[in-house]
């Protein structure tokens, strides 16, 4: 699946909001001040309370689209993320390509993040099909993905995850098979501990 830099990036920050801790009041102006890349080196990262809640409800939304399970549901959900957005294009080649920007740098940041993760995340869904989007398979993880596999085969949204589900897999394995073994692969310099260096080791996303 191939797309332009600047789409994916713009998906990729999408990703990133849905994911974002928010135990902390100021997660919100944590994320902004961590993505500083995207906005004006000037730009103010302060957030009101008003503009935490608005960001916390893009992030939600973000989610709700990559879990939906039908693309009634993701038209639904795309289409309220989209109302939050007021896209202003501009072209530029500020990186020595000539792209389009889905937000102009002079307005306040939460406006650009809001537009950018919106219009990148339905020009995925549009131009890719909404089953690039998920959840990540990996037990105790609730993390989205975008699946930017050639044969969209994706299930975990990190390659820390899918090596942990490979570890727990074949621990299961081994313990229908053999139970004492499978005690003993628990074990300091048991068979599963090798094995992490070698086969039990996940090679990139699954």
């Amino acid at each position: 699946m191939n797309y332009d830099t600047y789409g994916s990036n713009a998906v990729e920050l999408a990703i990133d909001l849905a994911n974002a801790e928010r135990d902390d009041p100021k997660w919100a102006t944590a994320f902004l001040g961590a993505h500083a890349e995207w906005f004006e080196p000037a730009a103010s990262f302060d957030l009101s309370a008003d503009g935490s809640r608005q960001a916390e409800r893009t992030a939600d939304l973000i989610r709700a689209v990559a879990v939906a399970g039908s693309q009634a549901e993701v038209i639904d959900r795309l289409n309220a993320l989209l109302a939050l957005a007021s896209p202003q294009p501009y072209a530029t080649d500020h990186d020595g390509e000539l792209h389009l920007h889905y937000a102009r740098p002079d307005v306040p940041v939460l406006e650009q993040l809001t537009t950018t993760v919106a219009m990148g995340l339905s020009q995925v869904v549009v131009q890719h099909g909404w089953q690039r989007l998920g959840v990540c398979s990996a037990e105790g993880c609730d993390d989205v993905y975008v699946d930017t596999s050639r044969n969209a085969s994706r299930r975990y949204c990190s390659n820390t995850c899918a090596s942990r589900s490979t570890v727990a897999a074949y621990r299961a394995r081994r313990k229908e098979e053999d139970p004492a073994a499978a005690h003993r692969s628990q074990a300091p310099g048991g068979t599963l501990e090798r094995g992490r260096d070698g086969a039990a080791e996940a090679r990139g996303l699954r």
